[in-house]
């Protein structure tokens, strides 16, 4: 039995979790709705405040979707009910970043600004203060969609490993190489 789908979802007040007739799990909450379409194989029971997820065999495909669908479940319910947050760093000289609603204008020392539209469902917030890095802060109800976004916007510049410079998120640590030596 796979031991992270076996695991019961707790579902906190004020979030409702719903099935219907073609396996799609729908999930409301404060912060928002998200729904998820389930394999039929997969069967989802909602009973009280606990979601439970269960597979019909021991299949291989059967046991890597079990564990899925209860991950991404469980996101769902975390994601309606508190949200995610991720906070990305700018680290360069001359590296800014600007909002203007959902649209970001990065400066990150091409010859040309990039812009980035960002979907509705995702808050965004920028922060630029004197003698620290700029930070993008953004926040939504979707893990998955937030998660994607953060790896858009960190292929602009990855980290460089000689002198640190790129987009990163906030409190990762940079393996750093040492570079050519001074001389002979």
């Amino acid at each position: 039995m796979s031991r992270i789908g076996k695991l019961p979802i707790a579902i906190p007040a004020g979030v409702t979790v719903t099935v219907d007739a073609e396996n799609v799990v729908t999930v409301k909450g404060p912060k928002g709705t998200l729904s998820q379409a389930v394999n039929p194989a997969i069967s989802v029971k909602v009973d009280g405040a606990e979601c439970h997820v269960t597979r019909p065999n021991d299949e291989k495909e059967n046991r890597a979707m079990h564990g899925l669908y209860r991950a991404l479940i469980h996101n769902m319910v975390v994601g309606v009910s508190e949200g995610y947050k991720k906070v990305l760093e700018l680290v360069g000289v001359g590296y800014r970043v600007e909002n203007q609603g959902n649209l970001l204008q990065f400066a990150l020392g091409y010859t040309h600004p990039i812009y980035l539209m960002l979907p509705p469902e995702v808050k965004v917030e920028t922060k630029s203060e004197r003698n620290q890095n700029p930070l993008v802060i953004l926040e939504s109800a979707d893990k998955q969609l937030i998660g994607q976004i953060c790896a858009k916007i960190r292929s602009f510049r990855k980290p460089e490993p000689y002198k640190g410079k790129g987009i990163k998120f906030q409190g990762e640590v940079i393996r750093r190489k040492a570079g050519k030596s001074a001389g002979k």
